[in-house]
């Protein structure tokens, strides 16, 4: 940075680029392949069974686990890359705000 911010100014920037992270989702997207409850099934016999995303998360102190149809896998993706980079964002933005109140207390204290 090569001006001093304001608290302010980082609120406004971390704001305008909030805005810009939905959808939003917390957790990881994976595709798995499972056996399924069919008798004789001609995928599940040959090992290569059946493919499936799921959505794994936490919800508190429960873990949770959710089926995604296929077609919106890379909806829920955006949404989890959305959501690691609202937690970068959260980082820099405490950074940025520290800097901006220590600036703003050696601004009073030179008054």
């Amino acid at each position: 940075m090569t001006h001093k911010e304001t608290t302010d100014d980082v609120k406004r920037w971390f704001q305008d680029a909030l805005q810009r992270l939905w959808p939003v989702a917390a957790g990881s997207l994976s595709l798995r392949k499972s056996p399924c409850i069919r008798r004789n099934c001609a995928l599940c016999q040959s090992g290569q069974g059946h493919s499936s995303y799921v959505l794994y998360g936490k919800n508190e102190t429960r873990r949770f686990s959710i089926y995604v149809p296929e077609e919106l896998a890379p909806e829920v993706e955006r949404a989890v890359s959305n959501g690691r980079a609202i937690q970068e964002l959260v980082a820099e933005a405490g950074r940025r705000y520290t800097l901006a109140l220590k600036a703003s207390r050696d601004q009073a204290a030179k008054r």
